[in-house]
């Protein structure tokens, strides 16, 4: 049984092994990311219907996020490529090399990829230039910050043991968890202008859906206040 299942292991492995060559590998990743991302997407979406009754599944968003992830992957193929040019190392003797990789990844990549997202994925929703710049202005910061908290040490691992072209395909295996948040933090309200919302969620007014400090759902809360507030207001006037 162990032998058969090492033979079908082998042998997906071969079927797949021509997909991390040549050109194919910018394929590879540039699908990889894109789908990685839209199934971040959906896995937050999946939480939202759970915990707000009524809201339904938007194709359109994951749609956006899938498209946002596409234009990144063969960014990372050429990023990574330039790095292990610039900054060659191999094992712990390279490990100041290594460390250089991280740090400039850190300093450049990241926020890089941070604006790109932001800005994406806004134009594909219809967002104008300016909402998506003040939505960047607030939000980027908390998505840095998160950022350093996770990638350094996994970039640490990719450039310590993963094969050059294997490195794109290890941090969208990564992604998946990081994607959801992505989507969490694009989604969540907005104190800017209003949040602008996804196709299939509701938008403004008294039907809109929040999210409280720490990500709990807190859907109604503002027209429940708002009703009691109209209460008192109308028994002042009667008195």
């Amino acid at each position: 049984m162990a032998r058969g299942g090492w033979r079908w292991v082998r042998g997906l492995l071969a079927v797949g092994h021509p997909l991390f060559q040549g050109r194919a590998l910018l394929v590879t990743n540039t699908l990889g990311c894109g789908t990685l991302m839209a199934a971040g997407d959906a896995a937050r979406q999946s939480w939202e219907i759970h915990a707000r009754p009524g809201q339904a599944f938007s194709p359109r968003r994951s749609a956006s996020m899938f498209a946002v992830g596409c234009t990144m992957g063969p960014f990372l193929h050429y990023w990574y490529l330039w790095l292990d040019g610039f900054f060659p190392a191999a094992g712990f003797r390279g490990l100041p090399n290594i460390i250089r990789k991280v740090l400039v990844d850190q300093m450049v990549a990241s926020p890089l990829l941070g604006v790109w997202y932001f800005l994406g994925v806004g134009c594909l929703e219809g967002q104008t230039l300016e909402h998506s710049y003040r939505e960047l202005r607030e939000k980027f910061w908390d998505l840095y910050k998160a950022d350093w908290c996770v990638w350094p040490a996994a970039q640490l691992v990719n450039f310590l043991f993963v094969p050059s072209q294997f490195r794109v395909t290890y941090i969208n295996a990564l992604t998946l968890g990081w994607d959801t948040y992505l989507s969490y933090l694009k989604y969540r309200v907005s104190t800017v202008g209003g949040h602008h919302g996804a196709p299939g969620r509701p938008r403004g007014g008294r039907g809109i859906l929040r999210t409280a400090p720490g990500g709990t759902a807190g859907g109604g809360d503002s027209e429940q206040e708002g009703l009691q507030a109209q209460r008192l207001v109308d028994q002042s006037a009667e008195g």
